[in-house]
C-alpha cells in the first residue's frame, strides 16, 4: 500500500519513465510470446525455437538495465533525514524500490499478453494472417503455464536487480572508525603506534611525578615542552607537545595531500584497457567468422546474416564498448581541460571526470547499439540479403529505446546528484548561462568523440559480412 502511494504521488516525469519500463516490458513480453508460438507451431525445430528465444535475450537485458537506471533516479526511494524513525530504513525503500519495478513489468507483461491474444484471435478482434501465423500460433492452443512462465521472467530479473543494486551497504560510523585505542587498551583518537619510549613515560609516571603541562608562550613562539628524562629516545619530549585532548598538532590538522591537476578530483577509472582488447577480440572474431565458409543463420523476423560466430563478434563488440566509455568519458574531461582552460572548460571537463563512470557505460551501450544498427544498414545498402521483419524490428526499436532512454535517465541522476554543487555555485554568483554553456560543452565535447569511434567500430563490424 506503502508503494502504491508513494507512486500515485509522483511528479509526472517520473511516471513517464516508469511508463517507458513498462513499454519496454511490453515489447520484451511480445518478443517471448512469439518465440513459444513459434516453439508450438514448430514442435520439431527445437534449435530454431531456441535460436528465437535466444535473441530476446538482448531486449531482455536492455529491460533490466532501464528499470535499473529508473528506480535509481526515483525521488521516493531515496534515503532521508528521519525517515527510520517512521519504519522506512534503507532496507524497506529498497524492497519498495524493488517492488514499483515488478509493478512497472508486470504491467507491460500483462499489456503484452493482451495483444498478443487480440492478434491471435482469442479475444475480440481480427487475427493475423499469412506469415503472422508462424509465431502467434493462430489455429493451436497456447500452453498457459509456458506462457504466464515466461512473462513472469522479467519482473523476477528486474525486481531481483532492483534489489541488489539498491541493497542497503553497512557503512561504519566515521566517529567509531576515527576512534583507536589508546595505551594498554585506553580509548583515545590517536592511529600511530606507539614508540619504545611509551613503555619508559608508563613507569615514570607509575613511580615519579607526571610531566607538567607546556606553558602558553607569550611572545607568538611554539610553547616550551619540558624534557622527560626517563624516556631513552626523547619520546617524551614529542609526547608533551600533545594537549589536553591527546593529539598532537599534526593530527589535529593534518596537511591535506596536493592534489596534482584534475586526477586528484575524480578517479580515473579503470575499464579502458580491458575495453580496448574486448572490442579487439570482437573484431578478430568477426573477421575470422567471415572469412570461414559457414552457413548463414536466418534470426526471427526473416533477418538472414552471416555465420553465427560474427553475432558473437558483435556481442563482445558491444560490451568492449560498455567497458571502454568510461575511461574514454574521463579522457574527454581532461582534453577539455588540456591547453590553459577557462572557467567555462575548466567547469565542464571536471564534471566529466566526475561523472565518468555514471555516463560512460549508458554511452558505452548507446555507441554499440548504433555501430549495430549503421553496420546493418550499411549491408543493406551493399546489396546483402537483409530482410527485416516485424519481429526484428521490434526488438531492434526496444533494444535502441532502452538504450537512449537509459542513457537520458542517468543524464538527470548526475543532475540530482550535483544539485547541491549547482545551487553553491548559483549563491556564490555564478551566471545560469555559465552553466548552461558549461552542459552543451560537455554534450558537444562526447559527441564530437563518441560519433567517429561509433562510424569506425560499425565500419569494421560491417567489412567481414560485405566480402
Amino acid at each position: 500500500m506503502l508503494a502504491l502511494r508513494l507512486t500515485r504521488a509522483a511528479r509526472p516525469a517520473v511516471h513517464l519513465r516508469r511508463l517507458l519500463v513498462a513499454v519496454a516490458a511490453a515489447g520484451t513480453g511480445f518478443l517471448l510470446l512469439s518465440a513459444l508460438g513459434y516453439a508450438v507451431v514448430h514442435p520439431t525445430h527445437s534449435t530454431a525455437a531456441l535460436l528465437r528465444l535466444s535473441w530476446c535475450l538482448g531486449p531482455l537485458a536492455a529491460t533490466v538495465y532501464l528499470a535499473i537506471a529508473v528506480a535509481r533516479t526515483d525521488p521516493g526511494t531515496r534515503p532521508r533525514p528521519g525517515l527510520s524513525a517512521l519504519g522506512l530504513g534503507p532496507g524497506r525503500l529498497m524492497a519498495i524500490a524493488a517492488l514499483n519495478t515488478a509493478l512497472a513489468c508486470t504491467l507491460g507483461s500483462l499489456v503484452a499478453l493482451l495483444a498478443f491474444l487480440h492478434l491471435r484471435g482469442d479475444l475480440p478482434g481480427m487475427a493475423f494472417d499469412g506469415a503472422a501465423k508462424d509465431f502467434l500460433a493462430a489455429n493451436r492452443s497456447l500452453p498457459v503455464p509456458a506462457a504466464l512462465t515466461l512473462l513472469a521472467v522479467l519482473p523476477v530479473l528486474a525486481s531481483a536487480a532492483v534489489a541488489v543494486i539498491l541493497r542497503p551497504r553497512d557503512l561504519p560510523d566515521p566517529a567509531a572508525r576515527a576512534r583507536g585505542f589508546g595505551r594498554f587498551g585506553a580509548y583515545g583518537n590517536r592511529t600511530q603506534a606507539e614508540t619504545f619510549g611509551t613503555y619508559g613515560r608508563f613507569g615514570a609516571r607509575l613511580f615519579g611525578s607526571p610531566p607538567r603541562p607546556a606553558r602558553p608562550a607569550t611572545d607568538g613562539t611554539a610553547p616550551s615542552v619540558p624534557a622527560d628524562t626517563s624516556a631513552p629516545d626523547g619520546s617524551a619530549a614529542r609526547a608533551g607537545a600533545e594537549d589536553a585532548t591527546g593529539q598532537a598538532p599534526a593530527e589535529r590538522a593534518p596537511r591535506p595531500a596536493a592534489a596534482s591537476g584534475p586526477a586528484g578530483l575524480a578517479k580515473t577509472p579503470g575499464g579502458l584497457p580491458w575495453g580496448v582488447a574486448v572490442i579487439a577480440a570482437g573484431l578478430a572474431v568477426e573477421s575470422y567468422a567471415g572469412a570461414t565458409a559457414s552457413p548463414r543463420t536466418t534470426l526471427p523476423g526473416g533477418l538472414t546474416v552471416g555465420p553465427v560466430g560474427v553475432l558473437a563478434g558483435w556481442a563482445l563488440t558491444a560490451l568492449g564498448l560498455t567497458l571502454a566509455a568510461p575511461g574514454l568519458t574521463h579522457l574527454c574531461g581532461r582534453l577539455l581541460q588540456a591547453v590553459r582552460p577557462g572557467a567555462l572548460r575548466l567547469l565542464a571537463g571536471r564534471v566529466l571526470m566526475a561523472e565518468a563512470t555514471r555516463i560512460g557505460r549508458p554511452l558505452g551501450i548507446v555507441c554499440a547499439v548504433a555501430s549495430a544498427a549503421f553496420a546493418a544498414r550499411t549491408l543493406y545498402a551493399g546489396g546483402a540479403t537483409l530482410a527485416f521483419g516485424p519481429l526484428t524490428a521490434l526488438g531492434g526499436v526496444v533494444v535502441a529505446g532502452c538504450a537512449l532512454a537509459t542513457l537520458l535517465t542517468a543524464a538527470v541522476e548526475t543532475r540530482q546528484l550535483r544539485a547541491d554543487t549547482t545551487a553553491a555555485l548559483l549563491r556564490v554568483g555564478a551566471p545560469a548561462t555559465v552553466l548552461r554553456s558549461a552542459a552543451a560543452l560537455r554534450t558537444g565535447a562526447l559527441l564530437a568523440f563518441f560519433a567517429p569511434l561509433t562510424l569506425l567500430v560499425a565500419d569494421l563490424a560491417a567489412l567481414p559480412l560485405a566480402r
